[in-house]
Order: structure tokens, then C-alpha cells, then sequence
């Protein structure tokens, strides 16, 4: 589906009354009624659509974010903050029904305070802050409640007033004869909205609306011991609510850049280490890098390639938990050297002939150092 600024034909800074004159203008002219082109009804309703969206401040700042994405119906199960617009259309399809009860009690709903949508951000961030913490500072875009007129969506010495078509009531009834009966259809009147009021003086910062997005920062809190996929919750940070609701949460998303050379199994460092032959046989002390820099590293002799050598504490702290720490494992690699001077390759004959000499009875073993590694 097309952009739906593009669809309307307006700029995406455009105001509620610029927005609605446009959707009036092309509704009228893509009407079934009026214009017999076969594709003028989908063309209807998909402007329908978008000033749907683009007319509630939430839907229209979800759809700044995140496109269509952001306006459900990805797979997800729903936040039970989103189970208002749910309820709106089963009223909508059985309030003709029969019940004033239902349609009163979804007008009342309409009329009370709803809470803001809660946001994301997502946030890359190194591979040192992940395992130690760190505070960061983002911006984000989110409604506000509206400076001007402290969210009423009036302006300044103004207020709302009863809506003239239904009184204040939020909702019409229509009566319908049919062969079966008498039947009341009742539905959120198309004034109002379903609110019971109106705003004869709209606040002109906000375009009546009573929010504001605006551009904001924060400091983002990160723990020690966080990992690629970690959901932090800032409250009350998401959009501003209606009509006195609560403000919805910020919810961020990590994701943590990867090592040159350590990788991460739960709160397990993993990295290895390469020493020549000599170091193998004979031990060593050796330094090596860790998430808390330079380490000393105690080389047995006699170690293995593929050995697995640990140094205890100093891996991931434990998220929740950071005085708890994982380990840092190291792998052996062994370096045999590719070429030999005389003076080494004999030193090397030497110590095989000695080893030989020590095993001759073990005559499974073949070739000149069949002895020294057995």
C-alpha cells in the first residue's frame, strides 16, 4: 500500500484541519456514488485508511516510527492497552442488537481516560558496555500532552462543549422497520466521535487534538551483564495518554556489537590462545586479554593442543546480580615451527634419541620421535 501522506496528498507536518479538507476533498471524489470507475471504491477506501490513522495523534505517531508495522496485525499478540480499538468494532457490529446497555457502556469508555501507546527504540551498543553497564543518551520522538492547552484541546478561554447531534451522550440511535420487528441500532455518534463532546475553538498548537510529538532526551540506564535481544522498560517515557490517561512505556532494545576476539556463551567468555611448542611442553606465564584487560595466564607443562585452560571470575557479571561473575575460558593452539636451523634440529634429534632409548621395548611406536610424545 502507498504512503499514506502520499495518498492524501499532504505533506507529513500537515495540520488536523489540513488533513481533514484534504480527505474530504478526495472522499467526495473517489465516492462509489459519485465516481463509476471500477477502482474508485478501493481507491475509497484506502483513503479511508490512511485518514483513519494519520487522524488519531497515536496511530499517526506509531506510523512516523515504524510504518504499518507499527499499526498491528504483524503476528503478535497485542498489549491489552490495544484492546480498545478490538472492543470499538465488536460494539460497532452488534450494538444494532439491542442494547442501549452496550452502547452506553462503550460511549462511557470513549469518554474516560486512555493510556498512551507504549514506544521502542533500539540500541546497538559495544561489547564492553554490555558486560559492564553504562549510561546512554538517545533522543526519541514521543506525543506530549499539549502545552498550550494542558491537553484539552482547546483553546486558550474556551472549552469543549456538548455535542448538538447527540447531546452529549456519545452515541445515536436509529430506529429500523423490518418484517421481523422493530429494531434500535445504536452507534458512536459521527460528530463527536463517540466522545459526547465537541471543540467549537480547537488549541491551534495541537490542532484540537490535546498532544504535542515532540522530540526528547533521555538517559538510558544499561546494567552490567546485558546481551543481544535484552528488553529494557523505561515508564512513562512512551506517548503521552487522552483525556488524563497514564503515559505508555519505552521499551528499548539491545543489541550488542561483537568482540575481535572474545566471544560470549551466557555469562562465558570464549577466546583462544596460540603458543609455540616449547611453551607447551616446557609451561609458561603468559598475558592475555579479558574483558577486564590484561591477565596473567599459568601455561602448564605438558599442555595439550585443544586443552582448555580457565580462569575463574572473570568472565560476564550476571545480570541482576553483577557481583556474580562467569569464568573466562581460553582454547590451546600449538604453533610447530615450519622450518629448523642445525643448531635447534639438533637439540631436537638429541632429545628424541633420548626418549627412543628410554622406550625401546615399545616397538608399536615408529619413527625417530615415536617415543617423546607417547
Amino acid at each position: 500500500m502507498a504512503d499514506y501522506y502520499e495518498l492524501l496528498g499532504v505533506g507529513r507536518d500537515v495540520d488536523a484541519d489540513s488533513l481533514k479538507k484534504a480527505y474530504r476533498r478526495l472522499a467526495r471524489q473517489y465516492h462509489p456514488d459519485v465516481n463509476k470507475d471500477p477502482a474508485a471504491e478501493d481507491r475509497f477506501k484506502e483513503i479511508g485508511r490512511a485518514y483513519e490513522v494519520l487522524s488519531d495523534p497515536q496511530a499517526r505517531a506509531r506510523y512516523d516510527q515504524f510504518g504499518e508495522a507499527g499499526l498491528g496485525g504483524g503476528g503478535g499478540m497485542p498489549d491489552m492497552g490495544d484492546m480498545g480499538g478490538f472492543a470499538d468494532l465488536f460494539e460497532t457490529f452488534f450494538s444494532g442488537f439491542g442494547g442501549a446497555g452496550g452502547g452506553a457502556a462503550g460511549g462511557a469508555r470513549r469518554r474516560g481516560p486512555r493510556q498512551g501507546d507504549d514506544l521502542r527504540l533500539d540500541l546497538t551498543i559495544s561489547f564492553s558496555e554490555a558486560v559492564f553497564g553504562s549510561e546512554k543518551d538517545v533522543q526519541i520522538r514521543h506525543l506530549e500532552t499539549c502545552s498550550t492547552c494542558s491537553g484539552s484541546g482547546a483553546k486558550a478561554g474556551s472549552g469543549p462543549t456538548n455535542c448538538g447531534t447527540c447531546g452529549g451522550a456519545g452515541q445515536v440511535r436509529r430506529a429500523t422497520r423490518t418484517p421481523f420487528g422493530n429494531f434500535t441500532q445504536v452507534a458512536p455518534c459521527p460528530t463527536c466521535e463517540g466522545s459526547g463532546q465537541v471543540i467549537a475553538d480547537p488549541c491551534s498548537a495541537c490542532g484540537g487534538q490535546g498532544l504535542q510529538q515532540v522530540r526528547k532526551k533521555l538517559r538510558i540506564n544499561i546494567p552490567a551483564g546485558v546481551d543481544s535481544g535484552t528488553r529494557l522498560r523505561v515508564g512513562q517515557e512512551g506517548n503521552a495518554g487522552q483525556r488524563g490517561g497514564p503515559a505508555g512505556d519505552l521499551y528499548v532494545f539491545l543489541t550488542v556489537q561483537a568482540h575481535p576476539h572474545l566471544r560470549r556463551d551466557g555469562v562465558t567468555v570464549l577466546s583462544e590462545v596460540s603458543l609455540n611448542y616449547l611453551q607447551a611442553i616446557l609451561g609458561d606465564t603468559i598475558e592475555v586479554e579479558t574483558v577486564d584487560g590484561q591477565e596473567p595466564l599459568e601455561i602448564p607443562p605438558g599442555t595439550q593442543p585443544g586443552a582448555v585452560i580457565t580462569l575463574q571470575g572473570k568472565g560476564i557479571p550476571r545480570l541482576g546480580n553483577p557481583v556474580a561473575r562467569g569464568n573466562h575460558q581460553f582454547t590451546i593452539k600449538v604453533q610447530l615451527p615450519t622450518k629448523l636451523n642445525g643448531e635447534e634440529r639438533q637439540l631436537l634429534e638429541q632429545l628424541a634419541g633420548h626418549h627412543t632409548s628410554k622406550g625401546q621395548r615399545h616397538h608399536h611406536k615408529s619413527g625417530l620421535f615415536g617415543g617423546l610424545f607417547g
